[in-house]
Parts: structure tokens; C-alpha cells; sequence
């Protein structure tokens, strides 16, 4: 199971919301390129970049910042945060990022199905973000009234083959993943699923791998120190 760490960036800045609330913002380095290349260095081997303001405006406004993290480390970006058009998608693509992530756009039947037949599926995945089992959008600020369940079982049926999956709730929380929910998607779906929200141990990301997930994108929890980088990629290539 790969650690992900997480750059979320606003105005130029590395920071990390409480619970996807933007009023709840905290600055951990006005330099991110930096950020990512101190994760490299101690052993990640992709990095995950969240655009929040694109998140929540509904286009790409990082992109200078993206562009510097993509062009100044040496393993694969994957990007989210305003993609909701397939040539926004190119774009980020032909920016040199690995891997689009899709997120409010999820529920746009249309558009993920054009991914699915003109995008290579290793080239995007969609983000499941749930607050209280509905799925939001608008970085997190609105609820659709669907519930995660049927959303992934209508993305699989489209042929979407990764999604990520994320707690709201429990982002930034330094609290614990959603076992349950994880544990209940990994057994009704055949997808690569990748799980954010919570996580704030090396044991708890020991627990998740027992899963089989393909990855755990974690975020605060690397910039408070509570969980060391180098040491919890060693303690997943031991267990």
C-alpha cells in the first residue's frame, strides 16, 4: 500500500483544512515545492496536490504552483481541484501530471463517461468525498443527496477503474479512518481504491493495508509529525 502525502494549496501556500472547512485553515509552509520535496526525500514515490481554491471555484487556479511541483520532483503528481471538462483534464495532462483526479464533477454522467473512452483509465481517478454517507461537492461545501454506495456502483458500471475515497468528516481530524466504510467498499467493488480521512497513526495505516487498498493519502498527520514519513514507509515494506 503506497503513503500519499498530501499538498493542499491556497494562494501559493501549503495548508490543511479542518473537516474540508475553509475558515479552518493552517499554514504549514509558503513554499510547497519544497513540501514535496522534502516527502520525496524521505521516500514517497507520488505526491498528491489539491488545488482548494479550483476546488471550490470550479476551475484551476494553482497552476504556476503545480507546474513548479511537477517540473521539480522526480515521482508522479496526482492533481485535483477545478478539473471538470475533459480538456481540463488534458491540460493538467499535458502539464506533466500523472493523474487527474475528478471530484465534483463525479456525478456528471457525461463527462466521466467521455473520460472513460478517450482518457487511459491509469491517467484519472474519481474522488469519492462523503460527509455522513452523502457525497459532497464544491470542495466539500455542498451535499448532492447521494449516497457513496451508489455513486461508486455507477462510476464502476461507466468503467472508472480507481477511486479515491474520503471521510470528510474525519479530514484533518487526526482521529481514525472509516473502517467500516472502507472495509464495505473494498468487498462490493473491483476497483484500485485509494482512502483519505483521519488517518493519524502508522499502526492505523498498518491496519488499512490488511485491505488491500492501493493507497492511503494522508495529510496532516505528516505535517504535525504524528506520523514520520520514512519510518511508516518502512514499516509498511516490513510487515
Amino acid at each position: 500500500m503506497d503513503i500519499i502525502p498530501a499538498i493542499d494549496i491556497i494562494n501559493g501556500s501549503c495548508v490543511r483544512l479542518l473537516k474540508g472547512d475553509y475558515q479552518k485553515q493552517t499554514t504549514y509552509s509558503q513554499d510547497p515545492v519544497q513540501v514535496a520535496s522534502d516527502w520525496v526525500a524521505k521516500g514517497a514515490n507520488r505526491i498528491h496536490i489539491v488545488d482548494l481554491e479550483g476546488a471550490r471555484l470550479g476551475k484551476r487556479i494553482e497552476t504556476e504552483s503545480v507546474q513548479n511541483i511537477v517540473s521539480n520532483v522526480s515521482v508522479p503528481v496526482q492533481l485535483g481541484g477545478g478539473i471538470r471538462s475533459l480538456s481540463t483534464v488534458s491540460e493538467a495532462i499535458g502539464q506533466g501530471v500523472d493523474r487527474v483526479m475528478i471530484g465534483t464533477a463525479a456525478t456528471n454522467k457525461v463527462l466521466i463517461k467521455n473520460l472513460c473512452q478517450n482518457v487511459d483509465t491509469e491517467r484519472f481517478l474519481v474522488s469519492v468525498d462523503v460527509r455522513d454517507d452523502e457525497v459532497v461537492v464544491d470542495g466539500w461545501t455542498k451535499s448532492t443527496g447521494k449516497s457513496s454506495l451508489d455513486l461508486i456502483a455507477e462510476l464502476e458500471s461507466m468503467g472508472v477503474r480507481r477511486i479515491m475515497y474520503t471521510d470528510t468528516n474525519r479530514d484533518g481530524t487526526l482521529t481514525e479512518p472509516n473502517y467500516n466504510a472502507i472495509e464495505t467498499i473494498v468487498s462490493l467493488y473491483d476497483l484500485k481504491i485509494i482512502v483519505a480521512g483521519g488517518i493519524s497513526t502508522v499502526d492505523q495505516l498498518i491496519r488499512l493495508s490488511a485491505y488491500d487498498i492501493e493507497g492511503a493519502v494522508v495529510g496532516r498527520a505528516l505535517y504535525t509529525g504524528d506520523i514520520e514519513l520514512s519510518y511508516a514507509i518502512k514499516a509498511m515494506q516490513s510487515k
